[in-house]
């Protein structure tokens, strides 16, 4: 199996927090010297691992921004 290789170029944020200190966090990567690209998954505490994820363009998570904001009703989100 070919090693991947990854550069986290920008860091947006933690989004949750496991008992183990994995944390969800979006940041921008760059896969196997890619372009960087926003990335959402789990990292282990010194992001030496990671857990599975997604990657997506610029026009992507615009897209999911607007998904996430047309649905302004509370009561539409499920806990």
């Amino acid at each position: 199996m070919a090693e991947i290789v990854f550069e986290i170029t920008e860091e947006f944020g933690v989004i949750s927090e496991n008992a183990k200190g994995w944390r969800t966090e979006l940041n921008k990567v760059s896969w196997n010297g890619g372009v960087p690209k926003f990335d959402i998954r789990p990292w282990s505490p010194d992001h030496s691992r990671m857990g599975k994820g997604i990657t997506l363009t610029e026009d992507e998570l615009v897209a999911l921004g607007k998904l996430i904001e047309s649905r302004n009703d509370p009561d539409d989100f499920e806990e």
